[in-house]
């Protein structure tokens, strides 16, 4: 993607800023009005949720991701540029957005660290266009963060974006970032180190009652006989009421501890209304034109002990219920890679994920992406796959609307980011909640497939929200 590059580590103080916005002013002209600058900082060790803590405020946009057991994460917060749009081609315009962004960047500092260089923040909803009136996300939202605060293992990042106009009161605005970035350089860790279970009553309500899903899987079931779908993916929703607000950092700090293998995530809108959760679903990874996903799908509790651990694996690697859910998602991945031009190779026999309270199959895909291929044209042709909504995809998607009385937002929809040099990572937005001051909503789901039994897939659901319930403080 096209972005003008200076390696060097220009800005070490505010004079230097001044000096360097300036410059940048002077080139803007009738045809460019406008341009966006991103300086990259090296930092010592910083914990970016505490930053998210003590810097983001709680009105402005962010996102938030972690995987701790690659002592990785990402916060970032503040709009220099953001886009919003709705329809089928909503990949395709954010996109361009982007690249027409880059078109117009000037990057400068530490860019060989990791997550250096302007990065774009994206979340989209479940649903091209949402049939239920929900304005907390719009379908495609990308937005190019005032600030970024990043570590990998022990190599930690600032990133400022600016957006420079000829209105841009050049002396105000260095004050107000360099004392920004001071105060970023200056925060301190989190006060807490271990996990809070919540010790209040929670006030729990099924947003449609259990009945309902006893009879979408049943009708499902029918549908599924008479061969018009092989699988389908049920959501169920619990709101929840609290005695107080929720601690969106606490739980953030709860979730990581507790789940160190998934991808636990943040996405606020601005406006009070946080999504956040658990995911061990990645949609996508690209690195350098190599591609990794994952089929994920089939699942079984973990045991108490060793012997019933190894049980309940065996029990999974061998049911045919199981398996079948899985090769249904393993085999669409691999079909909508190929028709891409990609060549994606995975093993033949899937392999188990194991999570603090549940385990799936597991089957990684590789491939190599070709130049002209963008992510966001990947993630166009795999989301939604058959691991949240069903095959085939479009008769499947119809029965969820037809089945769930509630709205998805943007509960298993792709979350996640682009950089400046066509590098990203998406997760699926499940094992997740909307929490809005004392009120949460928490999401679930579980496939359908020849062979099930309602009452199982219920009490799968339950475990999923259960995990997440715990984590809420």
């Amino acid at each position: 993607m096209p972005v003008t590059q200076h390696h060097a580590n220009l800005i070490q103080d505010c004079q230097e800023l001044n000096q360097f916005l300036s410059a940048c002013k002077q080139t803007l002209s009738e045809k460019r009005p406008s341009k966006i600058v991103s300086i990259s900082w090296e930092a010592k060790s910083i914990d970016p949720l505490a930053v998210l803590d003590k810097i983001c405020p709680a009105d402005e946009v962010h996102f938030y991701g972690e995987k701790a057991k690659k002592a990785e994460a990402i916060a970032a917060f503040g709009t220099a540029v953001k886009f919003k749009v709705a329809g089928t081609n909503r990949f395709s315009q954010v996109q361009q957005f982007i690249e027409s962004c880059l078109a117009n960047t000037t990057a400068i500092g530490a860019l060989d660290l990791p997550f250096s260089g302007p990065h774009f923040f994206c979340n989209f909803t479940f649903f091209d266009e949402d049939n239920h009136s929900d304005p907390s996300f719009p379908s495609a939202m990308v937005f190019l963060p005032k600030w970024q605060i990043s570590c990998q293992k022990n190599r930690c990042t600032i990133v400022n974006n600016i957006l420079i106009d000829r209105n841009l009161n050049i002396e105000k605005t260095c004050a107000t970032i360099w004392e920004k970035y001071q105060g970023i350089n200056l925060t301190k860790t989190l006060k807490f180190s271990h996990v809070h279970e919540y010790k209040f009553t929670w006030q729990t309500k099924d947003v449609t009652d259990k009945s309902n899903f006893y009879s979408s899987v049943l009708s499902a079931l029918e549908l599924i006989q008479q061969e018009q779908i092989s699988k389908i993916v049920l959501a169920h929703a619990i709101d929840v009421k609290a005695p107080r607000p929720f601690n969106l950092i606490r739980s953030l700090h709860n979730l990581r501890q507790k789940y160190p293998d998934c991808h636990v995530f943040s996405l606020s809108n601005g406006k009070g209304k946080n999504f956040i959760g658990a995911s061990p679903e990645r949609l996508i990874k690209t690195q350098n034109q190599e591609l990794e996903t994952d089929a994920l799908a089939g699942s079984a509790p973990r045991g108490k002990t060793l012997v019933e651990d190894a049980y309940f694996a065996e029990k999974l690697l061998t049911s045919q219920k199981d398996r079948t859910e899985h090769q249904i998602v393993s085999d669409f991945i691999f079909q909508r890679l190929s028709n891409l031009g990609l060549t994606p190779h995975k093993l033949p026999i899937p392999s188990l994920l194991k999570l603090s309270n549940i385990q799936h199959l597991w089957t990684p895909i590789r491939g190599k992406i070709p130049t002209s291929i963008n992510p966001l044209e990947i993630l166009a042709e795999l989301h939604p796959t058959p691991a949240v909504a069903g095959v085939p995809r479009d008769i499947a998607l119809k029965q969820i609307r037809r089945y769930e009385k509630f709205n998805r937002s943007v509960y298993a929809a792709p979350i996640g980011w682009i950089d400046h040099q066509g590098n990203s990572e998406f997760i699926v937005g499940i094992r997740s909640a909307l929490i809005e001051s004392d009120r949460a909503r928490l999401w679930a789901g579980a496939g359908i497939v020849a062979g099930s039994d309602p009452e199982k897939e219920l009490a799968e659901i339950q475990l999923k929200l259960q995990a997440l319930l715990k984590a809420l403080a």
